[in-house]
């Protein structure tokens, strides 16, 4: 992903995330981890680091932990690996090969050791349950299956179920043997993994430049790509070595345990792992996993943690598996490799919700075999040495170009500074000062006041809104959507086409731009939109006609569509019902910039909260966005929210506010009833509300409105006014 595809709402805490925002995060992550998928099991070319997508499947796991009734069909939870190549034929695993949990820490370790014994419920006096340990190859996954003592297939993982034939390819590769000795098993299925040593690799490569080809990024791509060649002749030229650690279909299986079919596999020939363990306690594993890590440069291939299994397959067999991995195992992951470099610039880089982020500028640096040139700053508290609570990180120091700093890829797409070294700071490093205007608009960035915290939001927000040319094409892209203007004809590939176009040759920059394009077109004599490709006189007629039809648009629709933070479909009728036309909502709005009673008026609208009013008011404070709209006014006419047939009614034109616990109807209920007999319901009492309904529990309204001598209705006489039996 790129810098600017970093959105604010990617970079959210789980725990801040309302329903609907999840929903939007587990479906980009369901999109951009398929991707990746494909890009690492299908094309041997990854974008981006194991931490890092580590990190995306972690986000993944944790939104559908806390919001169960989101996960999507397509969840990166439910799927292995990515579809097999269209270029090889396909093999069905006689045993899937699945994925395994994660670890990242040695707490996770010990949860880990604690679920297996509460699973099979065996009591902590009773000894130790022993667990294999063995590094995790950073390669390809191939299963290979012998029948009656031949290598008769090999297939790559693929997605878990299906995988691509290798077979070919996997009979060059010198550690897999072409037959089985004596005595074993019938049918035999061996997984391991394809690898390619450094030394090995620096070679490939030399002589790869030196003939003019294409020079791998790593190892485990040159594996992966090595074994996937159409032509085995080329396989065979390449160095690829196996490690086994793993079966799928036994016909009969020799052995009981984890270490000791391992070791068998070792006296058929296979090349096993000399680093494997086995461990009695939760402090042996962690003692194997640390010295490997500290080693783990100088081992000659490439390795990004450690596995551990139970070691009894009796004990396996009972824990099973759980959606797509066994509760039998567990992949402790190594932390993201580390690297200094120095900063040579820090940009400020603004998303399409507005949110002003921070890119540190780096002097080139390789970190895990990829070239790092930027780093993310989150925003400015953290670059100030300050986490989203107030307390320091990094010791509290803060980052300045011209610093030194130590990086990791890890927890972000893009690298993160997890150290600034002060010894080697310039002594004209000056704190970095962040904007407090849109360097893309001009327009006022600030940070809101977060409802449930009391502090301000990590995040400076540009308010330009419409005219904005960072989010321009967002925003464009909402003003048309299906619930706001509804253009048929103009979606989201047409609104990247005419933001492209120059303004003289039919350009939208800007809502009022949409309602003009047809006048311009007319008057161009450059060239007319139904003589460019892709257009014809029938469909460009067909979109100014569309265009037109949306001159006219309902009050709730045009509020929507002007794309105010936090002003969404429901708050977009909120509003348009109570201002009921767009001259007494704009006018009030302006006025709400001072408080007062507008701003008052504002807050009492039942739904509307602070956080809302206050996006409202920014909005309109931009002289910028009031200028936008003038000029779409000029082209569109909002029509007024109809008023709902009161003749009659006792509450009409009367501001009402419930409280206490109804007992005959819900808060909701009550409130639709009075909407729907004239009435306004506020959420709190003012010297402008005209009846409270109280019941039981009542508590600081009721006094409010006792204290302003507010009439005062039990919800028995509420039912009578509104007529209800």
């Amino acid at each position: 992903m790129s810098e600017q595809g970093q959105s604010e709402l990617a970079r959210r805490a789980v725990d801040d995330l309302t329903m609907e925002e999840a929903a939007g995060e587990l479906e980009r992550l369901a999109k951009e981890i398929a991707r990746h998928d494909k890009l690492y099991h299908g094309e041997d070319q990854p974008e981006i680091s194991d931490a890092a997508y580590d990190a995306l499947k972690r986000r993944n796991d944790e939104i559908e932990a806390r919001f169960p009734e989101l996960v999507r069909e397509d969840s990166p939870s439910r799927r292995v690996g990515a579809a097999p190549s269209e270029g090889f034929g396909k093999i069905t695993h006689s045993v899937p090969m699945l994925s395994l949990d994660n670890a990242f820490s040695d707490e996770d370790v010990r949860d880990f050791v604690g679920r297996v014994r509460r699973f099979l419920m065996l009591d902590p006096l009773m000894g130790a349950i022993a667990v294999t340990a063995e590094p995790k190859i950073d390669g390809l996954s191939l299963s290979l299956r012998y029948e009656n003592g031949a290598l008769v297939s090999a297939a790559t993982r693929g997605d878990g179920t299906v995988g691509e034939n290798v077979t070919a390819n996997a009979k060059t590769i010198a550690d897999i043997p072409r037959r089985l000795p004596e005595g074993a098993p019938e049918v035999v299925e061996i997984r391991g993994e394809v690898y390619m040593a450094h030394a090995d690799f620096r070679a490939l490569n030399e002589r790869m430049a030196a003939n003019g080809g294409k020079v791998f990024a790593n190892p485990r791509n040159a594996a992966a790509g090595s074994l996937r060649q159409l032509n085995p002749a080329v396989t065979a030229e390449r160095p690829l070595r196996f490690f086994a650690y793993a079966w799928g279909e036994m016909s009969d299986v020799p052995r009981q345990t984890q270490m000791e079919m391992v070791a068998l596999f070792g006296d058929w020939g296979f090349e096993i792992n000399p680093r494997m363990r086995r461990c009695e306690s939760v402090e042996e594993l962690l003692a194997a996993y640390h010295a490997t890590e500290e080693e783990r440069a100088h081992l000659g291939y490439d390795i990004d943690g450690m596995v551990y299994k139970v070691d009894r397959l009796d004990l396996q067999a009972r824990l099973g598996f759980v959606s797509r991995a066994p509760r039998w195992a567990i992949a402790h992951k190594f932390a993201a490799e580390k690297a200094f470099t120095t900063v040579k610039d820090i940009e400020i880089q603004v998303g399409r919700t507005g949110a002003l982020a921070p890119v540190a500028k780096l002097e080139p640096v390789t970190v895990g075999g990829v070239v790092v040139s930027n780093a993310t700053l989150h925003n400015e508290d953290y670059i100030k040495g300050l986490g989203a609570d107030g307390e320091p990180i990094r010791g509290g120091k803060d980052v300045r170009i011209g610093d030194t700093v130590q990086i990791q890829r890890a927890g972000d797409v893009i690298p993160q500074i997890i150290d600034v070294d002060l010894d080697k700071r310039p002594a004209d490093a000056k704190p970095f000062e962040f904007p407090a205007v849109c360097p893309a608009c001009g327009s006022h960035a600030v940070r809101e006041i977060n409802a449930k915290t009391g502090r301000p939001d990590a995040v400076r927000r540009c308010t330009g809104g419409l005219i904005c040319p960072a989010q321009a094409k967002e925003k464009l892209k909402h003003f048309v959507s299906r619930n706001a203007f509804d253009i048929e004809g103009l979606g989201d590939k047409q609104v990247e086409f005419f933001y492209e176009l120059p303004m003289e040759e039919g350009g939208i920059r800007q809502p009022a731009d949409i309602f003009t394009l047809q006048a311009r077109d007319e008057a161009s004599a450059i060239r007319k939109l139904k003589n460019r490709e892709g257009w014809g006189e029938t469909s460009a007629a067909n979109l100014f006609a569309a265009i037109d039809a949306r001159r006219s648009i309902d009050l709730n629709r045009f509020i929507f569509a002007l794309g105010i933070r936090h002003v969404g479909e429901g708050n977009a009728k909120l509003l348009a019902r109570h201002y009921r036309s767009w001259a007494t909502f704009a006018e009030t709005m302006e006025a709400a910039v001072n408080e007062g009673d507008a701003w008052q008026d504002l807050l009492n609208i039942d739904g509307i909260g602070e956080t809302v009013a206050r996006a409202l008011v920014e909005f309109f404070a931009e002289n910028h966005n009031r200028k936008a709209v003038r000029e779409l006014l000029a082209q569109v006419t909002p029509q007024d929210m109809e008023a709902v047939s009161t003749e009659g009614s006792p509450v009409a034109g009367k501001t009402m506010v419930f409280t206490g616990t109804l007992e005959h109807m819900s808060r909701d209920e009550a409130k639709a009833k009075a909407e729907s007999l004239g009435a306004k319901v506020a959420g709190s009492v003012s010297k402008k509300t005209d009846i409270v309904v109280a019941g039981p529990g009542a508590g600081s309204k009721l006094k409010k409105a006792e204290e302003l001598g507010i009439t005062v209705i039990s919800e028995a006489e509420w039912l009578e006014l509104a007529g209800i039996g």
